[in-house]
């Protein structure tokens, strides 16, 4: 039996990691689409074609039309959006479809992950560790005399629908009143729309990925990042697989099992290194960006996913959980390291720094490290992404 599956938000780096793990699959055929002609996935071998739609961030009434249309016309067996707008945006509007696959738990289930305030509220719930609290509905409820500093303040929602648009919100530590204050005043959603003021953890960061069937566990993953983009912290561009930390994954087993959580999840925390002690974060409901090191490593999160789809429809038997994967497999995003590379030879190290930086770079443990989007067998992601790089140094 032959199957169609639809791969949403094309010009992401987990959409390509989707596209070639699910492309690659006999009697699979998979298509693209975005709001760009030409996309990161879309270039790939394993895409049967990139469809043009509108955007789901800048034109979300006219994206749900497009794909109403596009599901009437074709037959799709799932529908895979990688970003946290088209999969939201999906899931809120599902009522408009009569034939939606998608591999999510119901829109309610995911928002009680993706809200953070109800997030908080559900790790208290379940005895997972969180940073002390305070939740607002809104910036009236607020008396900024009453707070202590360093805080983080964080909405409880990152993208906010508002029917017609999207609105990005930001997470900012704050160091003082005054700091505060012009936050307040320069993030007008926060007078209309609840976020929460929560205590400052320091430390680094760790995440544990997972795939859900049905409320029962499948897998668990973990990684490290061992360089970002920028270089002090942000998008990882070289990263290693780790073992889990059975801590951590109890943690996050806590909170997926207590909503029968379906599908992936990626569960984030933030390790104090005085004590040791992990804080939760946040989860995102979505694949990351660092998928290809888990497939790479031997976790197949795609494939894996559809399997449990197709038995959930009953044409097939779900995988085996796995239990184990290649430790210290590594993927590198060369051209994201070497825009990293850039970053650290402007900022203020030592000469000695930077030159041990670009030793590092130039020596990559080959053995081990595979590139997430140049690949020997499908170099037209690679060919993509060096054309948009270069037109990109060109208007520097």
């Amino acid at each position: 039996m032959a199957f169609h599956i639809l791969v949403l938000d094309a010009h992401q780096r987990s959409a390509l990691a989707v596209t070639r793990a699910l492309g690659s699959l006999p009697d699979v055929t998979v298509t693209t689409a975005d709001s760009a002609v030409d996309t990161l996935a879309g270039s790939s071998k394993f895409s049967s074609g990139n469809l043009l739609s509108p955007s789901s961030e800048l034109e979300p009434g006219k994206y749900l039309d497009w794909l109403a249309q596009y599901l009437e016309a074709q037959r799709v067996d799932l529908v895979v959006p990688v970003t946290e707008i088209t999969s939201q945006l999906l899931l809120m509007n599902q009522h408009r479809f009569a034939h939606l696959p998608l591999p999510f738990a119901d829109y309610l289930t995911v928002m009680s992950l993706a809200d953070k305030g109800k997030l908080v509220a559900l790790a208290e719930q379940n005895n997972v560790p969180c940073p002390a609290s305070q939740w607002f509905a809104s910036s009236a409820e607020l008396d900024v005399d009453t707070q202590s500093f360093p805080i983080v303040l964080k909405p409880c929602l990152s993208k906010i629908y508002t029917g017609t648009a999207w609105v990005a919100t930001r997470v900012r530590v704050l160091y003082s009143k005054e700091e505060l204050m012009e936050e307040l005043q320069q993030s007008q959603y926060l007078h209309k729309t609840p976020f929460m003021l929560q205590e400052f953890i320091p430390g680094h960061g760790a995440g544990i990925f997972c795939l859900y069937d049905h409320g029962k566990p499948h897998v668990f993953f973990a990684h490290r990042r061992l360089r970002e983009k920028p270089p002090q912290g942000g998008v990882s561009v070289l990263s290693e697989s780790v073992m889990v930390d059975p801590v951590l994954r109890d943690y996050a087993d806590r909170l997926l099992s207590a909503v029968q959580w379906h599908g992936v999840a990626m569960v984030e925390f933030r390790i104090n290194p005085e004590s040791g002690q992990a804080y939760l974060m946040e989860v995102n409901t979505r694949f990351w960006g660092s998928l290809q090191l888990a497939i790479d490593a031997g976790v197949n999160f795609p494939r894996l996913l559809w399997l449990a789809e197709l038995a959930r429809s009953g044409q097939g038997e779900p995988a085996l959980p796995i239990d184990s994967y290649r430790i210290g497999q590594r993927l590198r995003w060369l051209l994201g390291d070497l825009d990293s590379l850039y970053l650290y030879l402007k900022g203020s190290y030592s000469w000695a720094q930077k030159l041990q930086r670009i030793c590092q770079f130039l020596t990559p443990s080959l053995g081990y490290t595979r590139h997430e989007i140049n690949r020997w067998g499908d170099l037209g992601p690679a060919r993509h992404e060096l054309s948009l790089y270069i037109k990109h140094l060109t208007r520097r």
